[in-house]
């Protein structure tokens, strides 16, 4: 659990500075960064997708979980968890005030949540967040995550200066997922095959690449619809064998 904490700390630090520094750049230099952490996100995200060892269950994870998503309104959740989050940690209450006051706050909780959503993903979907969740857990071994929180606490300096607060609070979901697998690596790890890890990471990556996507201003895509994926994912890699075997 220490690399844990580790991994929050740099995450909070990280976004600290980025929001410190945002209140100094001009739109100019904020579109500059805005663009090149779009991109930073883009080589990351094409980096994990390209681990994939079966196209087509990418594919189809990312088709199915998707429409799953978009049925599920995942995406309209987050903004409303955000909603939330931001009223109770700041206080707002002009919701009984005039309209103008509320498309501003409504803008806001909007902004706080994309921050809060794609910061989350980005932290926690990847081969590193699980292997060395797994090593710190059972062989106490917190290299990978400290490599994790370095590369972490640089991301979130970008991110908070260009999307909010809302990055800082993606600790909160690494905490919770991290911690987790660190809790129930001794259980979990022995399922966790070479190619499991693999599809999962190529699918977490596709879903980087679409928060790349937004950053640039390419296309607004829902990035919540396609959590799914993930899911459908190990769907995929656990059961198709069962399935060929026994046919």
């Amino acid at each position: 659990m220490p690399a844990v904490f580790v991994n929050c700390a740099a995450i909070i630090a990280g976004s600290l500075v980025g929001l410190l520094f945002s209140r100094k750049f001009s739109d100019e230099l904020s579109d500059i960064i805005q663009t090149g952490s779009g991109i930073i996100t883009m080589v990351l995200g094409i980096q994990m997708a390209f681990q994939y060892q079966n196209v087509v269950y990418l594919a189809l994870s990312l088709i199915f979980g998707g429409i799953a998503g978009y049925m599920l309104d995942i995406d309209g959740k987050i903004l409303g968890l955000g909603t939330l989050i931001e009223r109770l940690v700041f206080r707002k209450k002009s919701y009984s005030r005039q309209s103008a006051a509320d498309d501003s706050l409504e803008k806001g909780s909007g902004r706080f949540a994309y921050a809060f959503l794609n910061s989350s993903v980005l932290f926690c979907v990847g081969a590193m967040a699980v292997i060395g969740s797994f090593k710190a857990g059972v062989e106490h071994d917190y290299t990978i995550i400290f490599t994790k929180s370095v590369i972490d606490g640089f991301l979130a300096v970008s991110f908070a200066a260009v999307m909010g607060v809302g990055t800082a609070f993606s600790a909160v979901m690494v905490f919770l997922y991290q911690g987790a697998l660190t809790l129930l690596s001794g259980v979990i790890q022995p399922f966790v095959s070479d190619e499991l890890l693999s599809e999962v990471s190529a699918c977490g990556g596709s879903i980087i690449i679409m928060i790349g996507i937004n950053l640039l201003g390419l296309k607004k895509i829902k990035t919540a619809d396609f959590l799914p994926a993930l899911l459908v994912e190990i769907v995929f890699v656990t059961a198709v064998p069962f399935v060929k075997a026994f046919f």
